[in-house]
């Protein structure tokens, strides 16, 4: 990392945000209404959603710390790719369409279609927010780490203006371009990732002949501590019965929690049709199926060109992987690319969970539950989303300034659970089951928060180990860094056990309105009109 050029670097990434914010600007020429702030005027295809969904789900963390993980963990670090994708099928098969069709804006639409509105949009707007909040935290904080590693800025005040200045280009992003300058943000940086992962892939597989055999067996010679096992399963998460139960439950949380993400969610509704939602994450799974694959080589390149002493020994230890065989393949010219699209990576996913968490509390709490569904005018929703932004944006970089250099898993893994256990349950309730009613849906959510959060606070994830947030602190009661094999469970269950104990009634014309709507798309395009 010593060879890297750190002004060569930010030079690259100021030319990535100069072009990125006049797409931007160009782009909010079109944004006058609701519908073009927060749905982008349902203007994009099913190619460009998915190509902008593959943004939006290729985080920092795909890039940087799956490679690092096959580097270190072999075979089950890229069990995470495995789980990462497999998500994106129950995504396919059990929420888009559906979703597309029953939804204008949000998750709350769909939530409370056929229930009571104003206590269902809070908890649906409550979820969105708290997953939303510790997903951003993650990527901020990440972003301070990002820089010690890319940039050589070692200090925690340089670290901090960075954390800031990310957090003012989100900002701006999300005021200036809405969903629809979002989204071509999210499409311009899909390209730059998979073409750099891409061009890295190739070049790695050229200098072993394009024989995956050959270079396998060079990054197991490259390690001999553990040798073949790096082919196997177990290295990382076969120790004993308690990590085997972690890894099937981070496992369970990804599959499900992916089709629960509201950033995701929300990304159907940025096109004309159901159609259009269902081709585009068909679209969505083969270029992240693709990328994925490109980060098996890109693992096993770094463990073998690198190696993995040398990677426990960089700043950041297994992110720095992608980094440094970008350093060892192209010297600092590919190094500077790749820390490019590092910040452009987190820069699209916080600018997604910024644009998602403004426009639910605009559209659900104040437009739905404030003014019961009466704004003053047209714009006030709009309005209203814009200063959420700047409140989120802000909070969410001294969250990020905060958490900077400390244990940020928790926050992710946070975030998959909570959208696992409070969104899922009660979004295939809401479509598939008839008896499902208002008191159900509010005994999902929130017990799924509150089981979730406080499992993961009881973790080790949280204090009693090495690796822990709070390392002098020991307070893990509960034994699994991720909760999702309890906590997923539990909520479906509360779910079930609301709905069975509560006398209210489900509205039987509502629910046969919401049922023929989500799997026809009847009457859904005239709604969204209105």
């Amino acid at each position: 990392m010593n060879e890297s050029s750190p002004i060569l670097n930010i030079s690259i990434f100021g030319v990535f945000v100069l072009i990125t914010l006049f797409v931007v600007i160009r782009a909010s020429r079109n944004t006058k209404t609701a519908a073009d702030y927060l749905a982008a005027g349902r203007a994009f295809t099913g190619p460009q959603n998915g190509i902008a969904i593959a943004g939006d789900y290729l985080s920092a963390a795909s890039f940087l710390g799956i490679a690092g993980a096959i580097a270190l963990n072999g075979y089950d670090g890229f069990l995470y790719s495995i789980g990462f994708l497999v998500a994106w099928l129950v995504a396919l098969l059990l929420v888009a369409e559906l979703l597309r069709n029953t939804g204008k804006y949000t998750m709350g639409d769909v939530l409370s279609f056929r229930m009571r509105q104003r206590p269902v949009r809070a908890a649906a707007a409550t979820s969105t927010m708290a997953v939303s909040f510790f997903y951003l935290l993650a990527q901020m904080a990440g972003a301070g780490g990002l820089v010690a590693l890319l940039l050589g800025i070692t200090g925690t005040g340089g670290q901090a203006i960075v954390i800031a200045v990310v957090g003012a280009l989100m900002i701006a992003y999300v005021l200036i371009g809405g969903m629809k300058g979002t989204t071509w943000v999210q499409i311009i940086k899909a390209c730059l990732l998979i073409a750099g992962a891409a061009i890295m892939t190739f070049w790695v597989l050229g200098k072993y002949g394009f024989n995956l055999s050959s270079l396998l067996g060079a990054a197991v010679d490259k390690a001999p501590k553990v040798g073949e096992k790096l082919l196997g399963p177990g290295l990382a998460y076969g120790k004993n019965g308690t990590t085997q139960l972690d890894f099937l439950s981070l496992a369970l949380a990804l599959v499900l929690g992916t089709a629960g993400l509201p950033h995701i969610l929300m990304r159907f509704y940025t096109v004309p049709t159901a159609k259009e939602a269902r081709r585009s994450v068909v679209w969505a799974i083969w270029l992240i199926g693709i990328f994925y694959l490109f980060t098996l080589v890109l693992g096993y390149g770094a463990g073998a060109l690198v190696g993995p002493d040398a990677i426990n020994k960089a700043p950041g230890k297994a992110n720095s992987a992608a980094p440094l065989l970008a350093l060892e393949l192209g010297g600092p010219i590919l190094l500077g690319l790749i820390a490019a699209v590092a910040f452009a990576t987190i820069l699209a996913v916080v600018a997604g969970l910024t644009i998602t968490a403004s426009a639910s509390f605009a559209h659900d709490i104040y437009a739905n539950i404030i003014k019961k569904g009466q704004a003053e005018d047209k714009d006030s929703e709009v309005k209203v989303a814009r200063l959420t932004a700047i409140v989120i944006g802000l909070v969410s970089i001294g969250g990020g300034i905060i958490a900077n250099g400390q244990n940020i898993a928790f926050l992710v893994a946070l975030a998959f659970a909570v959208a696992a256990s409070a969104n899922l349950p009660t979004i295939l309730y809401s479509l598939f089951w008839k008896r499902f009613n208002t008191s159900g849906a509010l005994w999902s959510i929130y017990g799924g928060l509150i089981v979730t959060i406080t499992l993961i606070i009881l973790s080790p994830a949280v204090s009693g180990t090495p690796t822990s947030m709070f390392k002098n602190a020991d307070f893990d009661l509960f034994p699994l860094s991720n909760p999702g094999i309890v906590s997923i469970p539990v909520a479906f269950l509360l779910g079930y056990i609301g709905t069975i104990l509560s006398k209210d009634k489900a509205d039987p014309v509502k629910q046969a309105e919401m049922e023929v709507r989500s799997l026809t798309g009847a009457g859904a395009e005239k709604a969204i009109a209105h």
